[in-house]
């Protein structure tokens, strides 16, 4: 019985580990977006405020601000155009 379940263990873990693994892949901006330096300096020229996160998701950076008196924003830029929206 032990065997059995040390089999299902590793199988479980292989499974989440594949996974995983394309967790990341979905999350790597495409080899044509802008440099991530160059999308950081755009929203701070623009003086949103703070950056306190920077993420990549669906094809977007989604950088959260902190603005003076404590409002948080998160703020959207196209990966490849490097546009800026405000959600």
């Amino acid at each position: 019985m032990h065997l059995r379940s040390a089999i299902a263990i590793c199988g479980l873990i292989a499974s989440t580990l594949a996974a995983q693994a394309g967790w990341f892949r979905d999350e790597t901006p495409p080899a044509n977006a802008k440099p991530l330096s160059e999308i950081i300096k755009s929203v701070e020229d623009r003086h949103f405020g703070a950056i306190t996160e920077v993420e990549f998701e669906n094809g977007k950076w989604e950088i959260e601000v902190h603005q003076t008196g404590g409002k948080e924003t998160e703020i959207h830029v196209d990966a490849i155009s490097g546009q800026i929206t405000r959600e």
